[in-house]
């Protein structure tokens, strides 16, 4: 009887032989939702602290973008789903303990404030579709509606964007049968990325110096907190469980260690760190616009090695090392 639902269970064209299930849209998804957290986050905050005209493009242009950051990471997640004409059963229950049940109300509630968000920013950044609105009695209300409770949409978005932010992270790190995703690093680490994703963005779009200058400064802080959190990720795993180590053993000789090493930090975290110092003492170049390129396809990197070397470490993998026996049993 135990042999029978040993074989059932395994017996699975999704699961076995194969534990890799999750393919490019779910860090697509991940990235894009960090990105929509970072720039709400920013857009939100200048606006709780009265500096728009310090910072123009951030209050009334990078708001736009949120939605349509957004927009695409729900399309990226829908394409992921087996049962897709399904999705609208996430909405007829919260489970407390399920990370997916947070994260389905969360956009939910994200999707109206960034709306506001942006209502409020048309006329200014954005005139030709703010004049479009405009033409409609209800865009015209609606727009006006914005505006007049602007510091309370900010309020929520800020609230919303942390939230979103440290979702994308725990969506991952709760899944404890993955040695390389449970750990509490994941959450920061993924609302950090997110912020400079969207610093990075402000430096692509902005003709503001100051704005420029700034947002500079903010991105060298994030990616050294970035670094930061990195190490203090492979440190816990490689001082954890026997498990937790033969995971981070990926990183360090494994078979992600070219990708982790050469595809992401050097690129990714290292060569922008460098350029945006070189900046901000003085050295302006065009090509100083390849930095913020390099920052996005950093954030989009972590989030691809991060959900490839989850989906690679196991349980399963620490009883083929140190317990043939038992993985005998098992099969």
């Amino acid at each position: 009887m135990l042999e029978e639902v040993l074989v059932t269970v395994r017996d699975n064209p999704g699961i076995d032989p194969s534990l890799s299930v999750w393919h490019w849209e779910i860090p697509a998804y991940l990235f894009l939702g960090g990105l929509t957290a970072g720039i709400l986050l920013f857009a939100s905050l200048i606006v709780l602290l009265g500096r728009e005209k310090d910072f123009p493009f951030v209050s009334r242009r990078l708001p736009i973008w949120a939605f349509v950051a957004l927009s695409l990471g729900m399309l990226a997640l829908f394409l992921d789903l087996s049962h897709k004409f399904y999705v609208w059963r996430f909405y007829t229950t919260f489970q407390v303990s399920s990370p997916m049940s947070w994260g389905s109300w969360i956009l939910l509630l994200v999707y109206p404030v960034i709306i506001l968000l942006t209502a409020c920013t048309l006329r200014e950044g954005y005139p030709a579709l703010g004049r479009l609105v405009d033409r409609f009695r209800a865009g015209h209300a609606g727009i006006n509606f914005a505006c007049r409770h602007r510091v309370l949409v900010a309020q929520w978005g800020l609230i919303l964007a942390v939230f979103l932010g440290f979702y994308t992270g725990i969506l991952l790190s709760a899944f404890s049968a993955r040695p390389f995703w449970n750990t509490g690093f994941l959450a920061p680490l993924f609302l950090v990325s997110g912020m400079s994703a969207a610093a990075a963005l402000v430096l692509l779009g902005t003709r503001s110096e100051h704005e420029r200058h700034m947002f500079t400064r903010i991105d060298i802080v994030l990616i050294a907190i970035k670094l930061s959190l990195i190490a203090l990720l492979l440190v816990n795993l490689a001082t954890g469980s026997r498990v937790q180590i033969e995971a981070s053993q990926m990183v360090f000789g494994g078979e992600f260690a070219i990708p982790f090493w050469v595809f992401l930090v050097i690129p990714g975290l290292m060569i922008p760190l460098i350029l945006e110092y070189w900046e901000l003492k003085g050295t302006r170049r065009a090509w100083m616009l390849v930095s913020p390129v390099l920052v996005l396809y950093g954030s989009y990197m972590l989030r691809q090695l991060t959900v490839d070397m989850g989906q690679a470490s196991s349980y399963i993998s620490y009883v083929n090392a140190f317990d043939p026996a038992l993985l005998e049993l098992l099969r």
